[in-house]
């Protein structure tokens, strides 16, 4: 029975998938499951890093079972997650210390103030690429051990692991044995040099965190471990190479085939992502982006320019779940036909204040424009046009400091589906949007390099053969009308801004 198939673990903000990929790069299966948020104070977010690891087994084993394959058909396993969500269990029992603070949770707000208070965001932002903000795994470390009585001193004698949720799920695919992450989770986690490469001594004395809970940290292609087998419900044998890690976004690039630097992709799901690939050169930006680490199509650092917006796809879910206006969040697009336009309606979905370029953990969403005119219509047509104005916030800017034009953009994500959000994007960037027929580019890209790691592919040249486009939208909005729309957004920002 030969190994032929790539089994891909797709761990999301709110949920898991898994796809086995076979030799020719086509998905022979997928299985998704959902797990629960959990909001116990305003502006807090966790999960249960437990019920994480419970949807992986249940998605490992439905995408075999549908796929009719045998376990021991997989050569490989690549990882991809949601970045900079914090975990730490004890490294003897292998259980959570606690839930886990989850990417968008603003808890550490305070802290990042208190930091910023003592000058010391340019240290953290020269050696991490990355401001001073609750999004990033460092805050969230320390608040762990300042808040969870005893957990400083367990830490300090060795006993508690920290990881990113890639670390969680190798350590509990390895039964214990791995403790490791990779240079795309590190650069996350505001303690990471992302220049020597290398945890940085000075940003852990600064948050006092002990250097004996991390992970080592390495190539994103590399052998990260090996399956457990027999392990209680995980439906693998032993000897499985993990044989590629890559964050969610970084491995989104990599599935886009954005090799070569300035090219760019943009990731429309819980968040949207966009992420310029800037080669071997560190571009520090002046104006809210992050510097962070990507991979080479060997599995080798490179460095990019990346902007985070917070809530992008998760406003549909808001309206589904919260407000209960649409059944399916595909139903959106059916909902606005043939309204032309919001009435002069902003919609800032900025629930957990506003990321790039902004950085303001203040802000709050706001709607603002209404009149008797406006209907149900023009708010969920406002919604899903503030998902392209805030990409355009980013973008512009990466144009600025790359200092050349970008002409197109490829996309990737659930949200991407969506025919008027994506000629809505092309009009108001004013560039050429290219959709590939594989939208789930971040399982692909991390399924793509595990192949590429083992050897079975050999690079660039098969992955692009692999590859194939649905659709290009192209601009068609009249420079003047994008410039007066654009304008009442920048507004609306600013009112967003100043909201709390």
């Amino acid at each position: 029975m030969s190994k032929q198939f790539i089994l891909a673990l797709d761990q999301g903000t709110t949920g898991s998938r898994a796809f086995l990929f076979d030799k020719k790069g086509k998905i022979v299966a997928s299985s998704y499951k959902e797990f629960k948020q959990y909001f116990p104070k305003p502006g807090w977010v966790e999960h249960d890093a437990e019920e994480i690891w419970s949807s992986c087994v249940d998605v490992i084993k439905g995408a075999l079972r549908k796929a009719r394959v045998s376990s021991n058909q997989i050569a490989a396993i690549g990882i991809t997650n949601q970045r900079e969500t914090t975990v730490l269990w004890d490294r003897e029992t292998s259980k959570p210390v606690a839930r886990a603070i989850v990417w968008q949770c603003r808890r550490t707000a305070e802290i990042c103030l208190r930091l910023k208070a003592r000058g010391l965001e340019k240290n953290f932002k020269h050696k991490t690429g990355l401001v001073l903000d609750p999004y990033f795994s460092g805050t969230k470390i320390k608040w762990f051990l300042d808040n969870i009585p005893g957990l400083r001193k367990r830490a300090e004698r060795g006993q508690i692991c920290f990881g990113t949720i890639d670390s969680w799920l190798i350590w509990k695919l390895t039964g214990g044995q791995s403790h490791v992450t990779d240079f795309t989770n590190a650069s996350r986690t505001l303690i990471f040099n992302i220049r020597n490469l290398c945890w940085d001594k000075e940003l852990l004395k600064i948050l006092n965190i002990p250097e004996n809970i991390l992970p080592r940290a390495r190539n994103s292609g590399s052998i990260f471990g090996y399956t457990a087998g027999g392990q209680k419900k995980l439906p693998l044998p032993s000897r499985i190479p993990i044989a590629a890690v890559l964050g969610d976004q970084q491995a989104a690039l990599y599935g886009q085939g954005c090799f070569e630097a300035g090219t760019l992709k943009n990731t429309y799901g819980t968040g949207c992502f966009i992420v310029l690939n800037t080669g071997k050169k560190c571009i520090y930006s002046k104006k809210g982006l992050l510097s962070t680490l990507i991979s080479d199509e060997r599995g080798k650092p490179l460095y990019a320019l990346e902007g985070s917006i917070f809530i992008a796809g998760a406003v549909v879910q808001w309206l589904r779940d919260g407000l209960g206006v649409i059944q399916k969040s595909s139903d959106i697009e059916k909902a606005i036909q043939g309204v032309k336009d919001t009435q002069g309606v902003y919609f800032v979905p900025a629930f957990t204040g506003l990321g790039a370029p902004h950085w303001d953990s203040h802000a709050r969403g706001l709607l603002c424009g209404l009149t008797r005119g406006t209907n149900l219509k023009h708010i969920l047509r406002a919604a899903l046009e503030s998902i392209a104005y805030q990409t355009k916030d980013v973008v512009d800017i990466m144009r600025e400091e790359l200092k050349k034009d970008i002409k197109e953009l490829n996309v990737d994500g659930g949200a991407c589906r969506n025919n008027f959000l994506m000629q809505f994007q092309a009009d108001i960037l004013g560039c050429k949007i290219i959709r590939p027929k594989m939208i789930e580019s971040t399982a692909q890209g991390v399924a793509f390099l595990a192949g590429v790691t083992i050897g079975l592919w050999k690079g660039k040249k098969d992955l692009e053969s692999l590859r194939r486009v649905d659709r290009v939208f192209i601009p068609q909005m009249k420079n003047k009308e994008r410039a007066h729309l654009y304008a009442g957004w920048q507004e609306a920002v600013e009112r967003a801004r100043h909201a709390s």
